[in-house]
């Protein structure tokens, strides 16, 4: 591969970077304060969570990919993938430093079940960028019906197990509601 093909994936790769070193400056742990790092945390409602590698939130970035890719075929086709990649990446960072950012921290305390949340270790936000990564890789693979019944698929998974998902968690983030609230921390813990 040329240089010149190269650069975007390239590019990729430094902002993902870039991002990690951000998330440290702005003083987010690097891993667990527990001091171990697991493949994956299956506990939500545990100050562990987010922490590690992956958990139940990383289906979410995931879908990130799937739709990225979706909407950027949409509105950029003729952008090479590469580039599109780029965009997608960039804008999965933007989410993770502003969920990271200390006014979304409150925010989420405030309005979910998610009371011992307090931000992602570094590890689980570049975990969550590449899953994101991975999501867009396996979009521009599968055909749109396998992409669409992924995402219907892991939404349902997850509101089943954890009683949460990307869709619950932008409703509870943008337009808390009670209900919902409470039907999540009925959870049986």
């Amino acid at each position: 591969m040329s240089f010149r093909k190269s650069l975007p994936y390239l590019l990729t790769l430094a902002v993902i970077a870039a991002a990690a070193a951000y998330l440290l400056w702005i003083g987010r742990e690097p891993i667990c304060k527990c001091g171990t790092v697991k493949l994956w945390h299956g506990e939500t409602m545990s100050s562990e969570n987010s922490q590690h590698i992956a958990d139940w939130y990383t289906p979410s970035h995931l879908l990130h990919g799937l739709i990225f890719y979706g909407l950027l075929w949409l509105v950029a086709r003729r952008v090479p993938f590469g580039w599109r990649l780029l965009i997608a990446t960039l804008i999965e960072i933007a989410w993770e430093i502003v969920e990271n950012s200390d006014a979304v921290i409150e925010r989420y305390r405030a309005v979910t079940i998610s009371l011992d949340y307090y931000g992602d270790s570094v590890i689980n936000s570049v975990a969550d960028i590449l899953a994101m990564v991975a999501g867009f890789f396996l979009a521009s693979r599968l055909p749109v019906w396998a992409s669409v019944a992924l995402v219907i698929g892991f939404e349902l998974l997850t509101m089943w197990v954890i009683r949460d998902g990307l869709t619950l968690n932008v409703v509870m983030l943008l337009y808390p509601l009670d209900m919902v609230r409470d039907w999540q921390a009925a959870l049986p813990r």
